[in-house]
């Protein structure tokens, strides 16, 4: 346990260098008002999430330690967007399509309700 911790928190610590530094950049070289910076990692994480698993499972080459170092790791640190992006479609893949609807939709507006409400409370 204390060894995937270990993969989880380097490639947790990599992901969000990464992060910060795509979006730095993104910023710098596509100025909009579109998170360009965000959108792209979001796309990238999801991508890599899905390469990794996919990999993963059709060869043993990749063993659980490095899947966990790449997914939860720094997939996890670059962006949480990808996990979900995955478990939806897990959710499509099973035929799962009203769980899928219901996790896509509720999350979507559940977090941005708490977003929101975090903002409100916190402002004066």
């Amino acid at each position: 346990m204390s060894r995937n911790i270990l993969f989880v928190a380097i490639g947790g610590m990599l992901g969000s260098v990464g992060r910060f530094l795509m979006v730095t950049l993104a910023v710098q070289l596509l100025p909009s008002t579109f998170p360009v910076g965000t959108f792209l990692v979001n796309l990238i994480g999801s991508f890599v999430m899905g390469l990794a698993v996919g990999v993963a499972e059709r060869n043993m080459w990749l063993d659980s330690n490095w899947r966990i170092f790449i997914t939860a790791g720094f997939c996890g640190g670059f962006t949480t967007f990808s996990a979900f992006a995955f478990e939806n479609v897990e959710l499509i893949l099973d035929k799962n399509y009203a769980t899928f609807a219901i996790y896509s939709l509720t999350t979507f507006t559940i977090c941005l309700l708490a977003a929101l409400g975090g903002l409100m409370i916190s402002r004066p």
